[in-house]
């Protein structure tokens, strides 16, 4: 919205011609994000405390110290995180770009989603929210569309290529199979995200790790010259999401200070699907959909730690983790919940490294 009102008048006040760095706008994504997360979140939690008597249910079958150290805190934190990443967006964001919006559709698609499942899980004050098929579904319908709206968009020679890593300027021709996998990209990390969010601040940080990273590659898939050193696919109109990511990151960090232990706030799915949703959708614009398993590699190892756990237990009876997901098997183990929380975060941090080291290693 800046850059539509503030650089036609660069004419008349030079200092404005500023607001047309990407670079710059992403700066100012970032602050205001943090801001209103800053300024929002303890209205928010007033009221979510106003409304939640007893804040989010506790599952009887997951660690016993849960029931007594985080009954009573309240849900759907993600309220604030989209309040606060919506409106960096909106503010700094070129809203002539297709991109931006379809980013935005998925996030607030998958955060209302999150929203009705917190929603019945308060008022029915039980951990059962919606139906999981319900769910799901819904889930693919937005993914669906936000799918073929990006295929529509992008350019003919990328619109339905897949990229493989550690390979040069190549994209896998999937034709029609293109959409089914951008959804379960989108999906996956939707509820890979959600499966991580179990401990105070284990989730945020590393998705504000994994939308740093993505920042930095829509803003290098953007860039005709950056993209052809680096010999990745230029995306053209992906450097814009760099605003989208720093927005993000500016949100979480906002969150963090409400949700690190012992937390005021849970995201709940609101928060967790929505931005699971977003990174998944930032990789498939940028062409680095595998990318993201490995940028995003913790929320990936949760995820198996719970098919494994399942999959072990149906077809031999014998649990292959104390508990799942694998943060809960290492509270089984005695680890307190600050150590949990920040090794995890140290293997995020390599991870992304590891991620973003595929931009050269070609």
């Amino acid at each position: 919205m800046l850059l539509h009102l503030l650089f036609p008048l660069a004419d008349s006040f030079p200092p404005f011609n500023v607001i047309q760095y990407l670079t710059f706008r992403t700066g100012g994504a970032v602050l205001t994000a943090l801001v209103v997360s800053f300024f929002m979140g303890p209205m928010i939690i007033r009221w979510l405390k106003s409304k939640q008597v007893n804040g989010q249910p506790i599952r009887d079958d997951g660690p016993a110290g849960h029931l007594l150290t985080k009954q009573g805190t309240p849900t759907m934190g993600g309220v604030l995180l989209l309040l606060s990443l919506g409106t960096g967006t909106l503010l700094w964001a070129d809203l002539t770009n297709r991109y931006v919006w379809a980013t935005l559709l998925v996030t607030f698609g998958f955060g209302l989603i999150g929203f009705a499942d917190d929603y019945l899980k308060v008022t029915r004050a039980s951990h059962q929210g919606l139906p999981g098929l319900i769910k799901l579904v819904a889930e693919i319908v937005v993914a669906a569309v936000a799918a073929i709206w990006i295929v529509g968009i992008s350019p003919d020679e990328l619109s339905t290529g897949f990229a493989v890593p550690f390979v040069k300027d190549y994209l896998i021709p999937l034709g029609i199979f293109f959409v089914p996998v951008a959804v379960f990209v989108m999906v996956g990390a939707s509820n890979s995200v959600n499966l991580t969010d179990g401990l105070d601040g284990l989730a945020i940080v590393p998705v504000m790790i994994a939308a740093s990273s993505f920042a930095l590659i829509a803003y290098l898939a953007g860039n005709t010259l950056f993209s052809g050193y680096l010999q990745i696919n230029f995306v053209p109109g992906s450097g814009e999401l760099a605003v989208f990511c720093g927005a993000i990151v500016g949100a979480g960090l906002g969150f963090l200070w409400f949700n690190a232990p012992p937390a005021m706030l849970f995201m709940g799915d609101t928060g967790s699907l929505s931005m699971g949703g977003a990174l998944g959708s930032v990789a498939v614009v940028t062409k680095h959909e595998l990318v993201l398993a490995i940028i995003g590699g913790l929320f990936v190892l949760e995820t198996v730690s719970v098919i494994v756990q399942v999959v072990s237990f149906r077809l031999t009876g014998t649990r292959v983790f104390r508990m799942a997901p694998l943060h809960h098997h290492y509270e089984q183990k005695g680890w307190q919940e600050a150590t949990i929380v920040i090794r995890f975060w140290i293997i995020a941090v390599i991870l992304a490294l590891i991620g973003l080291s595929t931009l050269k290693l070609r």
